[in-house]
């Protein structure tokens, strides 16, 4: 039987989401939670790979298991066995077909920003302290231009392995409230880096940087592009599914 997952975790303290050796990674505690209170099949499925201090308030796992438990035994029995830094907030039944990574059609992520003069000790580990002036209107213009399918090499880390570096951004938005600047990005998939890069990118724009999205994305090289944003600010928010493949029964907390 198979059970698809929605987690939430603080990235603070692991090397990411995705197994590593001799490393501590989400992927590791939901299996071990999992294999405490049932049999694993085979290793968890998930819908985006998140790095090292990177967060999410809504990533997708599957997993399978013959243990025929009602999903609210699964739910609270995983939850008492993961760290106080992982939570899920959902269990449901899913088809034996289900995979969270390769039926996923978009992936979401949003990246905080604090403009304020000194930075916000207990939100350190959650967001990236701004210290210069930036003009938001500078970064919306840009960020209009990655928009639609292109090329991303420019976006892309020196560790990314993809064969194809072609990328859909569905849409981009940049809301400020108070002292804070959110920056959600919504895409069929994502290089190494890509949105931290995007960001970092924005952020030099902002402050003066004559660079252009336009003379970057056509340049197809790492170095034209920004710093790349520190992982901290960043949270993997979500994936979306064709409803032919599975709906999402959201949990109400």
């Amino acid at each position: 039987m198979r059970f698809i997952g929605i987690c939430q975790y603080d990235g603070s303290n692991y090397s990411g989401f995705q197994s590593q050796k001799n490393a501590s990674s989400i992927q590791d505690h939901l299996e071990l939670a999992i294999s405490s209170i049932g049999v694993l099949e085979e290793r968890i499925n998930y819908a985006g790979r998140t790095d090292a201090g990177v967060h999410a308030t809504g990533q997708i796992f599957d997993f399978s298991s013959k243990d025929h438990r009602e999903t609210s035994q699964w739910l609270k029995g995983l939850n008492s066995q993961l760290p106080n830094d992982i939570l899920v907030s959902s269990i449901q039944k899913a088809p034996d077909e289900f995979h969270s990574r390769f039926d996923a059609i978009n992936r979401s992520y949003a990246y905080v920003i604090y403009t304020g003069k000194t930075q916000p000790i207990f939100l350190r580990d959650y967001i990236y302290w701004e210290k210069h002036e930036i003009d938001i209107e500078i970064m919306r213009a840009e960020a209009a231009h990655i928009l639609g399918t292109h090329n991303f090499n420019s976006f892309r880390g020196s560790k990314c392995t993809a064969k194809n570096p072609v990328r859909t951004i569905h849409s981009i938005d940049i809301e400020q409230k108070e002292n804070f600047i959110i920056i959600s990005l919504c895409a069929n998939a994502y290089l190494y880096n890509m949105v931290r890069i995007i960001v970092g990118t924005l952020l030099d724009m902002s402050k003066g940087s004559r660079k252009n999205m336009k003379t970057i994305l056509n340049a197809q090289d790492r170095t034209n592009a920004g710093k790349t944003a520190q992982a901290q600010g960043l949270f993997f928010t979500g994936a979306e599914y064709k409803k032919d493949k599975f709906r999402f029964k959201r949990c109400s907390c």
